[in-house]
């Protein structure tokens, strides 16, 4: 699973494996595909073709401007050194590994797109290509990844007025209550029956703190693959919950002042089918590989919130003591750390040890945060870095002293660090490091002296 293989002059093979995938999607009555892509305001773009039209679209690509590289979360374009502007032109390839029929949109198939330019280069701005260079860089090293992301959301009823407060919320069953089930049974079924059509192992759906809120985790696999499932599950909950008269939010913020939605990723390294962070020497049985990776993704954490909270909207979810990780410090099933290390039941931990980075949310392009996460670590294994003390409980409850350092409170804050981090900027190289922060500057200004409540109202309905 990854980006599409292509080789020159290789339009014909491409062409047939499409058109044995299309005859299948006709059989199944799929009239329509949507070729998706996240863009780095974290927001999905599409193009849909035809069912009859996915062989061609498969073998030359469709045309898609690069200029949505520099799009903000309203739709407006800012220009960075390499991109913006209407001129130019990319095709988009869709990854026949990952066409899925939607069971939650009936007569339409899904599928994500790698980026390339008219002679059939990568474009050096994709980022589902940038996660599989990250990918190859640690397979290079000896080590495989596996990934998962956490979904949450809120839904509420219909669409009220202009989408504002007060919210019909669908029930009022408390926090991580049985009552919300109860309450919305069809609905949470009806979802599972989606992803299980989808091919998509559900671990858990369960409610979450928020009035309204839920959180669906899914089964690890390669860090692209689980870009790609990240990207789907939104697609699926959204279109479900449509069917049920609901609308889905995945904003880092929902209201001000409650917790909002974060999009936690889970991470682990392996090596020979060893988990390495289960049965080493160190600190709760982590090998001197896993804390060195995880040790580089703590020292590079306030450069990548730029990629994981890339929004203003993300610094009104990432306050102390609301489980967002808003310290930079790493514990034990610590749910204030911003790295919490996760070693599951006694007994299971070489199966189930990971990584938790819970500083994320989902205004954040997945493909380019897992890449940037394992940049930083790959850049830790480098350095033989060692992870501080750990912390226990929540540290803005520790005296002054002793407390780590906050992350930082502000995009403005992020994009400093992010402009200044040699690892991430030779990770992602010149053009796709440059245009991500010419969107963090260009959403900086936009948002630049609006409140709480009107960051909140501008972006709720956006992811």
């Amino acid at each position: 699973m990854g980006p599409v293989v292509f080789e020159s002059g290789d339009h014909r093979a491409r062409e047939a494996d499409a058109r044995t995938a299309a005859a299948r999607l006709v059989a199944e009555e799929v009239h329509g595909v949507a070729l998706v892509w996240v863009d780095n305001a974290g927001l999905q773009r599409v193009k849909t073709v035809p069912t009859a039209r996915l062989p061609e679209a498969c073998a030359w690509g469709v045309g898609m401007s690069p200029v949505f590289d520099t799009y903000l979360v309203d739709d407006s374009a800012t220009r960075g050194r390499h991109l913006g502007g209407p001129s130019g032109d990319l095709r988009l390839f869709p990854d026949l590994d990952r066409l899925t029929v939607l069971a939650g949109q009936p007569g339409w198939a899904w599928a994500p797109v790698d980026r390339r330019r008219q002679d059939g280069l990568p474009h050096p701005a994709c980022q589902r290509r940038f996660a599989a260079r990250m990918v190859e860089a640690a397979a290079e090293a000896g080590l495989e990844l596996r990934a998962g992301f956490e979904t949450e959301w809120i839904v509420t009823r219909g669409q009220e007025g202009d989408g504002g407060p007060p919210f019909a919320y669908p029930t009022d069953g408390p926090a991580y209550g049985m009552h919300r089930v109860t309450d919305l049974s069809d609905y949470l079924a009806d979802l599972l029956r989606a992803f299980r059509a989808q091919e998509m192992t559900v671990l858990q759906l369960h409610p979450e703190y928020s009035p309204g809120q839920f959180e669906l985790s899914l089964a690890p696999e390669d860090p692209v693959g689980a870009a790609d499932t990240a990207v789907l599950v939104r697609d699926t909950v959204r279109a479900v919950s449509a069917r049920h008269g609901l609308r889905a939010s995945f904003a880092p913020v929902f209201e001000p002042g409650g917790v909002g939605n974060g999009g936690h990723l889970h991470l682990s390294l392996w090596q020979e089918g060893r988990n390495l962070s289960a049965g080493g020497p160190g600190r709760h049985g982590l090998t001197a590989e896993a804390e060195a990776f995880l040790a580089g993704v703590l020292a590079e954490l306030p450069a990548l919130l730029a990629v994981g909270a890339p929004t203003p909207a993300s610094y009104l979810r990432l306050v102390p003591s609301h489980w967002a990780g808003a310290f930079s410090c790493w514990g034990l099933e610590n749910r204030e750390a911003a790295l919490r290390l996760v070693t599951g039941s006694t007994g299971e931990e070489a199966r189930a040890a990971n990584a938790e980075l819970k500083c994320v949310d989902q205004a954040a392009n997945p493909y380019l945060l897992v890449g940037a996460v394992i940049a930083a670590g790959l850049a830790g294994l480098r350095g033989k870095a060692e992870l501080p003390p750990e912390v226990d409980g929540d540290p803005a409850a520790l005296p002054e002293d002793r407390r780590p350092a906050r992350l930082p409170v502000s995009l403005d804050e992020s994009l400093a660090a992010f402009r200044g981090s040699r690892v991430l900027a030779e990770a992602l190289g010149e053009v796709l490091h440059d245009t991500v922060a010419a969107v963090r500057a260009a959403e900086i200004e936009l948002f630049a002296g609006r409140g709480p409540e009107e960051t909140a109202a501008a972006t709720r309905w956006r992811y």
